[in-house]
């Protein structure tokens, strides 16, 4: 999750990772849980190629609860300054794609918890609509979309990782002024772990688009001629909605 969310995060300009440093935090140092976490942290660099080259760990007791710790980290791109992509060429008329989230994507989990519960009965229940348990539901490993745009990135004016604050939090960084990106929320599924969320917390939907990807882990911005380039050649992409001119307050409306 951490370093997919990472690689994401620098993917929006354009960049390739390199390198990636991580930080880990304990009441108590357990040895082994380390090196399961450094095991798994250098496995999903490796599938990024990018390096792990160092980090540091922290012990901190009474701070942490037993069995709590925290990992965050930093990660190191490159990209030729010709090819960063910023959102300043995204006019009206453009259009948005949306590639699919499997899940809340490291987003929201302080909410799913208090609408579903973290008890180990909680966690094991069974929803036939999700096809699993809500615990495997909630550990879907955020997406990494490197592979999928790496090669049509040429073609795209502007990515949106959409991570805390949703859609609305993350779509109008990238807009230029005088422009909305408009959204049409008929044109994707959102998954049940959402509407399961939604329905047991009784969350309005302007909430749950605040807290949660509600389905769409990345929101790329590129020409009409090439959405269906962009959309045919990444799995599940689809086209979710359009740029306008900015006739408001809005940056962002979801339909």
């Amino acid at each position: 999750d951490l370093v997919n969310h990472c690689v994401n995060d620098i993917l929006t300009c354009g960049a390739e990772p390199l390198f990636l440093l991580d930080y880990i935090a304990m009441g108590k140092l357990s040895p082994d849980k380390v090196e399961a976490i450094v095991k798994g942290l250098s496995s999903a660099c490796q599938e990024n190629n990018c390096a792990l080259i160092g980090g540091e760990t922290a012990e901190m007791p009474g701070l942490y609860a037993a069995g709590d710790y925290d990992l965050a980290a930093c990660i190191i791109g490159v990209v030729e300054k010709e090819n960063i992509i910023d959102g300043t060429s995204i006019t009206a008329g453009d259009v948005a794609i949306g590639l699919a989230s499997n899940g809340l994507h490291t987003n929201g989990y302080s909410l799913a918890r208090k609408v579903l519960g973290d008890t180990p009965e909680a966690v094991r229940k069974f929803y036939p609509e999700l096809g699993k348990t809500v615990g495997e539901a909630l550990l879907e490993t955020h997406v990494c979309y490197l592979k999928q745009l790496r090669s049509l990135l040429p073609m795209v004016k502007g990515l949106a990782h959409i991570t805390g604050g949703g859609l609305p939090g993350n779509v109008p960084r990238i807009l230029p002024d005088g422009v909305t990106a408009r959204f049409d929320s008929s044109k994707w599924e959102v998954p049940y772990i959402f509407k399961l969320i939604r329905e047991k917390g009784e969350i309005d939907n302007k909430e749950m688009y605040r807290v949660f990807n509600m389905g769409i882990g990345m929101v790329v911005f590129c020409l009409p001629e090439n959405a269906s380039k962009i959309s045919q050649q990444i799995p599940g992409a689809k086209v979710i909605g359009d740029v306008v001119r900015q006739t408001g307050n809005s940056r962002i409306i979801i339909e």
